[in-house]
């Protein structure tokens, strides 16, 4: 349903707000890079922090630019390029011939402030917007032809759009919203309990893992399990339920790259997500998932009728539930390209203005 409502080059960089894109050879500027740019961050609840701004970029900064974020176990690697040929976490739709296709498209995008596990403070997804913007300044980016947010990237582009309009055309925020429900914070909670239960016993590895596999519960659906899995068995005289392998491999993959203190954190600041849908003007698509138990279909609703620009919102129906945006490839790459279509027609205006 549609509703329209009204070789490998690493840069490293420690003068933010005094670096200039052209600074950077020819060639580098069409190639995927990644750099570190270390900032003092002004954070809402912990005062001022040094903190370290790890990006890449993909495509030729002189193209109109797409700033792309997931959630929270998402990093900076959107898509495979020449430079960094491993698959990004949002493979599907980055890439020559996709939706955000680096030859017509400059993609930035960063590790969320706190993913490295080094910063044991709270996080408000406030501090990940003011991040974006300092990385813009670092880079000479002046605005930003789009945020594209999934999860808790669509909360911080909310913000981005709240506090800082000039720097942002267009957002397209992908199952998240203005607020953290209070049943999606309940099994946050539980989840966080597990990884302290798990530094209980001196094994923050499985204490994770225990709340990833808690936390696939949650992004998933009923209908996909059912589809999915058969009925429990009996194993070596104890009672198998068949989703446990599956579950097992989610929570230890997840463990293996993801400490105890930054999933407590970045979890912690999902549920300080709150934004006034009133201060946003400038254009957003917005897109819900029927079927999402953390982000429920009535929030879309009120966060459209509240949003003071352009608004479209898109609902899709999935089994994926939370996780359509990676596992919904084809109606994903319609909303996204429709919304980039959006952005072309804004730059014809601009230009003819």
């Amino acid at each position: 349903m549609s509703l329209q409502l009204a070789s490998r080059t690493t840069e490293t960089l420690f003068q933010p707000r005094h670096v200039a894109v052209s600074r950077f050879p020819a060639a580098a500027r069409k190639m995927a890079v990644r750099g570190e740019i270390e900032v003092e961050l002004a954070m809402r609840h912990c005062g001022n922090q040094s903190v370290t701004l790890r990006y890449e970029r993909v495509g030729d900064p002189s193209l109109p630019v797409l700033f792309v974020a997931g959630g929270i176990s998402a990093n900076r690697h959107v898509g495979a390029s020449d430079q960094f040929s491993d698959a990004g976490w949002w493979q599907e739709q980055s890439g020559p011939g996709r939706a955000l296709d680096p030859s017509q498209h400059c993609i930035l995008s960063f590790d969320w402030v706190g993913g490295d596990g080094t910063l044991d403070a709270v996080i408000d997804p406030v501090d990940q917007a003011t991040a974006v913007v300092a990385l813009l300044d670092a880079l000479g980016i002046p605005r930003l032809s789009a945020f594209i947010g999934n999860s808790y990237g669509a909360m911080v582009g909310l913000h981005l759009a709240a506090l800082h309009p000039r720097r942002v055309g267009r957002l397209v925020a992908i199952s998240g919203f203005h607020r953290a429900h209070p049943y999606a914070s309940a099994w946050r909670a539980l989840q966080r309990r597990a990884v302290a239960l798990g530094a209980l016993q001196c094994d923050d590895s499985q204490g994770v893992a225990l709340a990833r596999q808690l936390a696939m519960l949650s992004y998933r659906t009923a209908d996909e399990f059912d589809s999915r899995f058969g009925a429990a068995k009996v194993v070596n005289g104890r009672v198998q339920v068949a989703a446990e392998d599956y579950l097992d491999h989610c929570g230890q993959r997840f463990a293996d790259r993801v400490s105890a203190q930054a999933f407590v954190r970045l979890s912690e600041s999902i549920d300080l997500q709150a934004v006034d849908p009133e201060a946003v003007h400038v254009p957003v698509t917005v897109v819900a998932v029927a079927e999402d138990l953390l982000v429920p279909l009535a929030d879309a609703y009120d966060l459209v009728q509240r949003l003071r620009g352009e608004t479209r919102l898109h609902v899709i129906h999935s089994r994926f539930g939370h996780d359509a945006f990676l596992k919904e490839s084809r109606a994903i790459d319609g909303i996204l390209r429709e919304a980039l279509l959006d952005i072309a027609a804004d730059a014809d205006a601009e230009g003819l203005a």
